[in-house]
């Protein structure tokens, strides 16, 4: 398994909110506790908001919060898409401005970190190239709203999905989908599709392919305590 596919297999994990042994996680991902630690502080510096220890296990905190605001997913994306546009731009001036905003929210942000901050919205390996989808989120976002079906190209190959939910992990967007070519559920990594085509086609609920019927599966699988996990 490459790493940054590791990386993302154990955010899955965590999001349940559950604190999890870095035993048990090195056992789901078939690696050692040496590396268990590597990764936590790797999706930590990322900006996951990874929570835990060694010895005590870990597990990913769902606010997003800038003392003395709390920001919505919305008001995060912005911030997000716009500071890595601004970053990129021709200007060197305002290029420079957005990197230290980013240092500077980087600096209220409530994330214990055991790395120095890399500036916001500019991610740094595992997921460098999370940028590259920052393009597609309006599109998928409109999608979910109306309730249209997507033609997705990734690693060179289409997908027509039925998009329900986009995710934010510090710097990373994932997406939900029914992935119709597979007739199941898939979290996705925004940054590696290459091409995303809005359908004419629209979809419905359906049972078993709807957000309620995901969550319900999610909610399914974290009822089930794992071997030497710990259920918060």
């Amino acid at each position: 398994m490459r790493r940054a596919d590791r990386l993302m297999a154990l955010v899955q994990i965590l999001r349940d909110g559950a604190l999890h042994k870095a035993a048990d996680l090195a056992a789901a991902t078939k690696v050692s506790l040496r590396t268990i630690y590597r990764d936590m502080e790797t999706l930590a510096a990322s900006g996951v908001p990874i929570e835990g220890a060694r010895g005590i296990g870990y597990r990913v905190t769902a606010a997003i919060t800038l003392p003395p605001l709390n920001l919505t997913m919305t008001e995060v994306e912005a911030l997000h898409i716009g500071l890595q546009a601004v970053g990129q731009n021709a200007d060197s001036e305002l290029s420079a401005a957005a990197r230290s905003l980013s240092a500077k929210l980087d600096a209220v942000m409530p994330e214990d970190r055991t790395r120095a901050p890399t500036g916001y919205g500019f991610a740094i390996y595992p997921f460098a190239d999370a940028a590259r989808g920052f393009q597609f989120l309006p599109v998928i976002r409109q999608a979910i709203r109306t309730r249209q079906k997507l033609r997705l190209t990734l690693d060179g190959t289409d997908i027509v999905v039925r998009p329900l939910q986009l995710d934010y992990w510090g710097r990373l967007w994932t997406c939900v989908v029914w992935n119709e070519k597979i007739s199941d559920f898939t979290e996705l990594r925004v940054d590696q599709c290459s091409a995303v085509k809005v359908l004419p086609s629209l979809f419905v609920d359906e049972a078993g392919k709807s957000l309620a019927a995901f969550n319900a599966r999610k909610l399914s699988m974290s009822n089930q305590t794992p071997a030497g996990g710990i259920k918060a």
